[in-house]
């Protein structure tokens, strides 16, 4: 695909984030891209065939880091442990948060109906990444005598589970800021060792 091609694909896909963002996955149809794009209907199927495909690939694009260059990343640097998994939880309170090309509805909507081997299922291999990520710095805080935990992986999957279910409520029911930042603290609370 010439370059040309590749900045129209990249700009279908920009726009075909948005529309799943503000629709879910179960409203948008071809005609909604191809409105929010302002092009002809087979312009858009020159480069997809189906809102399933164009929706898989604005997937794919929006998780395209390789999970242990993440984790690699997450033990990094000269911050404490405490320090990054603050970080970590500061970019998934933005997350939790964000209005904005958020596609948490589309994401769930399409993998609540289409089954996928949860090898090629990015939602799960975005939570298992995630997991990793908050283990290795648990552990790496217990090693630093930052935390006590006798069960890091636990922990993590306990952690990731309630981020997830605060993406949910905040795009079905709503929360708040104050929420999620108490029921972010009140895991973290569980590692800080007592004096």
């Amino acid at each position: 695909m010439g370059e040309k091609s590749e900045q129209k694909k990249k700009y279908i896909l920009d726009k075909a984030r948005v529309v799943f963002s503000e629709k879910g996955y179960k409203n948008v149809t071809m005609k909604d891209i191809v409105d929010a794009c302002d092009i002809s209907r087979g312009g858009l199927y020159l480069y997809f065939s189906s809102t399933e495909e164009l929706f898989l690939e604005v997937l794919s694009d929006t998780h395209e880091e390789d999970d242990e260059e993440a984790v690699d990343a997450a033990l990094s640097g000269e911050a404490s442990a405490g320090d990054m998994l603050a970080l970590f939880l500061k970019e998934q309170k933005k997350e939790i948060l964000r209005k904005k090309n958020n596609l948490t509805v589309a994401t769930y909507e399409y993998f609540s109906v289409h089954k996928v081997s949860a090898k090629e299922n990015p939602l799960k291999n975005q939570f298992d990444t995630a997991v990793r990520i908050v283990e290795k710095l648990i552990e790496n805080g217990v090693e630093n005598e930052e935390f006590y935990c006798e069960n890091p992986l636990g922990c993590a999957r306990n952690l990731m589970y309630v981020v997830e279910g605060l993406k949910i409520m905040s795009k079905t029911i709503g929360v708040t800021e104050e929420a999620i930042d108490r029921e972010l603290m009140y895991v973290l609370e569980g590692l800080v060792p007592e004096d």
